[in-house]
Order: C-alpha cells, then sequence, then structure tokens
C-alpha cells in the first residue's frame, strides 16, 4: 500500500486489538510541529501540545479514564523521533499499553519503508518547498538520531529548507564508529554539491578500509579535480572505538570539537589543523587520540552555531553553546531534544534568520543516556 492508504490501514487492524480513532501524526522537518497523515492539514505544536510531550519526551501521555481513554504514543525507528500516533480505547492497563507501544512501533517501521519513495510524506512534512542545494545535501543525510548500550549520536542541521554547505554522517562497522562534518565554502548550489561530493567520498574511503588521513587527502583530492581550486570544504573525520572509548579525529581547517566531561568548563580538542580539502596544498593532516570516559560528550559543529549574532551584532558564542547543552542535559533531556531546543534558541538569537548554515553533531559514550530516547509508560499529564 501507499503512504496514503496507511491511516486507514492503521485503523481498521487497530479496532481488532480495541483502540479507535487512531492518528498518525508526523514531525515536519524542523520539528515545531506535528502534522495529521490524512491530508486534512491538521496540525498540532511539539512545543505546546500534549502530543507534543509524547514526541519530545518519548513517553505515552493519557489523558482521561474509561470509558474513553485518549493516548498519545512516540513513532519511532530505533530513537530516531518520526512523530506521534493517537488513539483511543476503553481498558488502558498494563496490557493494553503493552498492545499500544507495539502498534507504534510497528506504524513507525511503517512509516520508514515507505519514506524512501512516498512524496506524501516528503510534502506533509514540508511547510515550503527546499532549495535545490538542500534537496542536495538532506539526500545524503542519515537519520540524525542514533544510539546504541555504548553510544549516542543526536545532530541538527540548519536552516532545514535552505541549507547549502553544510553536511554530518557517521556509520558503524563493528566496534567502529565513523564520524564526519563538513562545512562547504559559500550557501549556494555550488557549495551543497561540494559539501555531498566530500561526504560521498568519505564513504567510498572507509569502506575501503582508508585511515583518517588518507581519506581526507583522497577528499581534498576529489574536489580540486572537480572545482580547480575554485572550492573547498572544512571538517573534521573521526572514529571512535566503542569498547575502549578511543577517539581519533583529523581536522581540516574546521572549529575543533568540544569535550564535554562532570560539568566541567568544556575543553577544545586541538589537534594541529591541515588545509581545507579541495585546495591541493598537500599539507597531511595529523592525527590525534583521546581516550573518552563514560559519559563524555564531544560535540562537532560549524562556525554558523557560534558566529550567530543578534541585532546587535552579538555572536551566539562558544560558552553558551555549551552551557546550553550541559544546562538541558542535567534538566533531563534527551540528546536529540537538547540540540533541538538549542537550534531554536539560536533561530531566536538571530530572528529565526540564519546568516550562515548552523550544524552539531553530539557524540556520547557510555552515558547512559540513550534509557530517555525509547518509550516509557503511560503517564498522566
Amino acid at each position: 500500500m501507499t503512504a496514503d492508504q496507511l491511516p486507514a490501514s492503521v485503523a481498521e487492524h487497530a479496532a481488532h486489538a480495541g483502540f479507535r480513532d487512531t492518528r498518525i501524526y508526523l514531525a515536519d522537518v524542523r520539528q515545531e510541529k506535528l502534522v495529521r497523515l490524512s491530508g486534512s492539514g491538521e496540525t498540532l505544536s511539539v512545543d505546546t501540545t500534549l502530543a507534543g510531550r509524547a514526541f519530545r519526551n518519548a513517553e505515552t501521555v493519557t489523558v482521561g479514564r474509561t470509558p474513553r481513554t485518549h493516548t498519545w504514543t512516540p513513532l519511532l525507528d530505533g530513537t530516531e523521533r518520526l512523530g506521534v500516533l493517537r488513539a483511543t480505547t476503553t481498558t488502558m492497563d498494563e496490557a493494553a499499553a503493552t498492545v499500544l507501544r507495539a502498534l507504534a512501533a510497528s506504524v513507525a517501521l511503517m512509516v520508514v519503508s515507505k519514506r524512501p519513495y512516498s512524496d506524501t510524506i516528503v510534502r506533509l512534512t514540508r511547510s515550503r518547498p527546499l532549495s535545490v542545494e538542500a534537496e542536495i545535501v538532506t539526500s545524503m543525510l542519515p537519520p540524525l538520531t542514533f544510539a546504541t548500550t555504548d553510544v549516542v549520536v543526536a545532530a541538527v542541521v540548519e536552516p532545514a529548507y535552505d541549507v547549502g554547505g553544510d553536511a554530518i554522517d557517521y556509520a558503524v562497522h563493528e566496534d567502529i564508529l565513523f564520524l564526519s562534518i563538513f562545512d562547504a565554502m559559500g550557501h549556494d548550489l555550488s557549495a551543497g554539491l561540494t559539501a555531498t561530493l566530500a561526504t560521498a567520498t568519505w564513504r567510498r574511503c572507509r569502506r575501503a578500509d582508508a585511515d583518517l588521513v588518507t581519506a581526507s587527502g583522497v577528499i581534498d583530492r576529489v574536489i580540486r579535480d572537480q572545482f580547480d581550486r575554485q572550492r573547498f570544504v572544512t571538517g573534521v573525520l573521526a572514529w571512535l572505538d566503542r569498547r575502549s572509548g578511543v577517539l581519533r579525529w583529523v581536522n581540516r581547517g574546521h572549529p575543533p570539537p568540544l569535550l564535554l566531561r562532570e560539568g566541567r568548563r568544556p575543553a577544545e580538542l586541538r589537534c594541529p589543523p591541515a588545509p581545507p580539502m579541495g585546495l591541493g596544498l598537500g599539507d597531511a593532516p595529523i592525527p590525534c587520540d583521546i581516550r573518552l570516559r563514560a559519559g563524555d560528550r564531544v560535540l562537532f559543529y560549524t562556525d554558523g552555531i557560534v558566529e550567530a549574532r543578534d541585532e546587535a551584532d552579538r555572536e551566539f558564542g562558544l560558552d553558551r553553546f555549551a552551557d546550553f547543552v550541559i544546562r538541558h542535559e542535567a534538566d533531563g533531556y534527551s540528546p536529540p531534544e537538547t540540540l533541538r531546543r538549542l537550534m531554536r534558541s539560536i533561530l531566536r538569537h538571530q530572528n529565526d534568520r540564519l546568516q550562515d548554515d548552523a550544524t552539531v553533531m553530539l557524540l556520547e559514550w557510555r552515558g547512559r543516556r540513550e534509557a530517555r530516547m525509547v518509550p516509557t509508560h503511560p503517564e498522566e499529564p
């Protein structure tokens, strides 16, 4: 069936389990609203509704008591937040809650399976068309949330509808987690092509077992040959040994990652930088290592985060950036929710008009925060 047929099919089968009036809501690309998969145009705020609470906190929220109990259950693909499922039931005990979570998980899997070829889902989750460069970049992005019992990766990329030169990537192979962040020169179609070319080359290199220094050199050569030294991209390439916590990275003209450890002042992970990739200057980067401690978080970001300026020309700044993440995670927010709120704060700082692409990717090793990213038991507001 198509995505358009999904709501009716879910309603039909959910009725056999005692759930009525099921509705599927999907988050828009900026995770500001939940849009009903029905063609009705109905939307709900992520920040101010019970449906939004279920989405934000990955928890099932119940309203009312028998004979009519309304529920909002998060739709998750692993730990990637897709939206929420609304349902009404006359019996809400633990057995019903278990069935409801299974139903929501099934719906999430169906949404994900149809998303690659469904323009219905794409159109639904966008309030306006993406720029061509944003279409190019977003088509290459992995899910912006990933977690196991060892690691958590969460990311945000803005402006969602016009991002041009920023890109992140990650992948797992056995015990190694690979990560990258790129910031291409400019904010136009060529920037999108440059960032995409860097990402594709990085994927090809790591899948061929190239080390970080070699991979960055290949990216440098590919972009140089394609754009004749007229374009370049800064970036950090890294891998993490999920068993030992050893993080290795190379820096190609990019802002150094930030280490957040035990509430201390953030430390920049400085490494001798090499020139950006694409200029063909021939200077190979020097790889650096650090052994992470359980609970450590590393922030990879582009300069659009810290250099965002308000009307008085004041930068958002490195200290405010790190402090925001520390405070919100201390308040119990999950990594993806913390980054969602961070980007809302940066957008407010610039009156909702970013002057540059702004991207951040958070890596956490053995922090046990992945438990905040999966459904909890029903809770009354």
